[in-house]
């Protein structure tokens, strides 16, 4: 008899619950050690790697997947390297799990501190992004959690040659295959499944576009740590240095367009427009960027006309909406009333102005003088990341080793008895 799909993801959620307590309680040497062990599996199964991810291609351009999704989808040898390298920056950072703060003395003499734990069974859905699958196995086990796995249909073979590499380092660390589960049917039950088991899943991850976001987060019985949208503003400040402005701007719009980081919206003060925005509009037209500007905009430089819509778009494409902007109140207003909490800068080199934008912009990282692409866990020295979270309640930006524990109350004493009044 044929299994469904609901038995092999109640199959899949067991056993990751099972292997939640061996590597939960496992020591950090040998969860380095598997980091180290799939590395080194990566390294050397390149050309499986390249012809998996060249059949899911294939397969994309057959469909009619768009450019920005076959560029997410890609795994080039740059991209590879960094799944390798980013195993083993995991592998050295310091393990969350077990450390203990804030032990103090009470008055009746017992000791009351935090102890930081895995949160357990850890569900990951994804889309295009292979490389998602290493980063999220490295620190959801770092993290002593295990994790199960879904990733997009578009991305089916690059994602099982990867977990056979993670299966090897898990092997030759000693630890269960369990601990890392990539699910392998494509069918869209699977992910139904998988939000709705909270006795076998304890939080659940999703990554893609807004209609998966959307949909796990209305449907989950699991907590979900998420964000909905990359709607990323640059605001240039009549203080900005102006060279350096041009520079970060375009950086943070051109180095890809198809990252949650990416700018989406600038905003410029109105005393330095005239200056910055020709020069601004050169280097974006001459890479091919549709400028859609603001009347005051238009007014400058030649851009097509800004809608409303355009303020509340995450383009993940080489589209660019621009505002010029009376001051820094009304660019606040704007970030915080347009924006998606995700990621914002200010280029400024007055530290006033600095100050206020990072205090009163209610955003997930907000930055000075910093092209907002930077917004990623390997580049906050996280050694990568789960993915990003906009919520306010137990984890907030890039999600790494820490995000993926929790604490709880360990209290040590002495055989103290508490007394007969308080009871």
């Amino acid at each position: 008899m044929t299994e469904s799909v609901l038995d092999y993801m109640t199959r899949l959620g067991r056993a990751a619950r099972e292997a939640s307590r061996v590597i939960g309680r496992a020591s950090t040497a040998q969860k380095n050690r598997a980091l180290q062990a799939a590395a080194d599996a990566l390294d050397a199964a390149r050309a499986e790697l390249t012809a998996a991810n060249e059949q899911d291609l294939a397969n994309g351009r057959a469909n009619g997947l768009e450019p920005a999704l076959l560029d997410r989808l890609a795994l080039t040898p740059a991209r590879i390297d960094g799944m390798i390298t980013g195993l083993r920056q995991v592998a050295s950072l310091p393990d969350p799990v077990g450390a203990i703060r804030d032990m103090s003395y009470r008055p009746s003499g017992i000791q009351v501190g935090k102890m930081r734990v895995p949160l357990g069974v850890i569900g990951i859905i994804y889309e295009s992004r292979p490389n998602v699958t290493i980063d999220a196995a490295s620190l959801c086990l770092k993290s002593g959690n295990a994790t199960i796995l879904r990733g997009g249909s578009e991305a089916i073979h690059s994602n099982r040659a990867i977990a056979t590499c993670i299966q090897r380092g898990l092997a030759e660390a000693g630890l269960p295959a369990a601990v890392v589960q990539v699910v392998e049917t494509t069918d869209r039950e699977a992910v139904g499944a998988l939000i709705s088991m909270p006795e076998f899943v304890d939080v659940i991850v999703p990554r893609g576009g807004r209609g998966l976001i959307e949909r796990i987060s209305r449907d989950a019985r699991v907590p979900v740590i998420k964000h909905l949208d990359g709607i990323c503003h640059i605001y240039v400040d009549q203080h900005a240095d102006l060279d350096k402005a041009w520079r970060v701007a375009f950086n943070a719009k051109t180095y890809r367009y198809g990252i949650c980081g990416a700018m989406e919206t600038l905003l410029v003060d109105a005393g330095v427009a005239d200056a910055f925005l020709p020069e601004m509009a050169r280097r974006f037209q001459d890479k091919g960027v549709e400028l859609r500007g603001c009347e005051r905009t238009r007014a400058i430089i030649a851009a097509n006309p800004a809608s409303e819509d355009d303020w509340h778009t995450e383009y993940l494409d080489a589209i660019l909406s621009i505002r010029v902007v009376d001051g820094l109140d009304q660019a606040i207003e704007h970030i915080n009333h347009y924006g998606s909490h995700h990621t914002d800068s200010i280029i400024t080199e007055h530290q006033g102005q600095a100050r206020r934008f990072m205090a009163e912009v209610d955003s997930a990282s907000v930055m000075l003088n910093t092209p907002t692409c930077f917004a990623d866990g390997f580049e906050y020295g996280l050694g990568a990341e789960i993915g990003i979270s906009t919520d306010k309640l137990h984890a907030r930006g890039p999600v790494g080793l820490e995000g993926l524990t929790c604490e709880k109350y360990v209290v040590i004493g002495d055989g103290q008895l508490r007394g007969q009044e308080s009871c």
